[in-house]
């Protein structure tokens, strides 16, 4: 015990310490049961250390709504491995931990809101305009139809298949983004919601947005091969390299936030940035 009458179990807690919380809840199960009921001079149990948000944060994740889905996690992850009677119990100031994680992370919760709605508005914007770009591509038929039957032109052509295929995926996948986030926009924003419901759209719409944004790059490389002569194709490969770069390096700029959504929604354990190590 330190001087605020605070053992291992509540230090690994308070410091958010996954990988030495986990090492201790290896041990004899009566040993472990009763460093969990110790509280402290405050009257706080592990629970409502977990529930605690001060300038400590070793989440060094992008974005608030991220940084609120991993104090939700540490939150349920330290829940769900105590005493359940812990979990109603009050501290000296007459709060129980879910009361205690709620009060601390109000303004969490409002700069995750926010950045959530500042991100979603960016990218619906952008899947609009996949969207309308794809429906006019989608309607056009490269080459015309023949008079004689409405067939296509260059309906043998397997640029004229790739294009018909890609146009109606980066329809599908663009309008699919834009329902996606224009959810978010629309979403509670409670402090469950950020654990699981919110960061899955944002993921959803993430994807559907680099797949559009792909589909309607091959959408574009080939229609407009239809246009060039035979004579000129391998010189229109450079060209369509050159024009795709632009939308290419938007994707890629957003590959961080995409993994660390990926590794946030699927990892079950928050991830320190940095670890700490014990001696047991």
């Amino acid at each position: 015990m330190n001087e605020e009458n605070k053992n291992v179990m509540l230090l690994a807690v308070q410091y958010r310490q996954p990988h030495v919380f986990q090492i201790l809840l290896q041990k004899n199960i009566m040993i472990r049961d009763r460093v969990l009921r110790v509280v402290d001079k405050s009257g706080n149990n592990a629970a409502h250390l977990a529930a605690e948000l001060g300038a400590y944060r070793p989440w060094l994740i992008p974005g608030e709504a991220l940084q609120m889905q991993w104090e939700m996690k540490w939150f349920e992850f330290v829940t769900q491995n105590i005493p359940s009677n812990l979990l109603t119990r009050c501290n000296n100031e007459g709060k129980t931990p879910e009361e205690l994680f709620i009060e601390n992370h109000k303004q969490l919760v409002k700069d995750g809101g926010k950045w959530l709605i500042k991100t979603s508005e960016s990218y619906s914007l952008v899947a609009a305009l996949i969207a309308t770009v794809a429906f006019a591509s989608s309607t056009a038929v490269p080459g015309g139809v023949k008079e004689d039957n409405g067939i296509p032109t260059f309906e043998n052509r397997t640029p004229f298949h790739l294009f018909a295929i890609s146009s109606l995926i980066a329809l599908c996948f663009s309008v699919t983004a834009l329902v996606t986030f224009l959810s978010i926009l629309t979403s509670r924003n409670k402090e469950k919601d950020f654990g699981k419901d919110l960061p899955t759209k944002l993921l959803i719409g993430l994807t559907s947005l680099f797949i559009s944004i792909a589909a309607v790059l091959i959408t574009f490389c080939s229609g407009h091969f239809f246009v060039i002569d035979e004579k000129l194709k391998y010189v229109a490969y450079p060209v369509y390299a050159a024009t795709c770069l632009p939308v290419t390096f938007f994707a890629v700029m957003q590959f961080p936030l995409y993994f660390d959504l990926i590794e946030s929604t699927f990892k079950k354990v928050p991830r320190r940035s940095y670890k700490a190590s014990v001696l047991i």
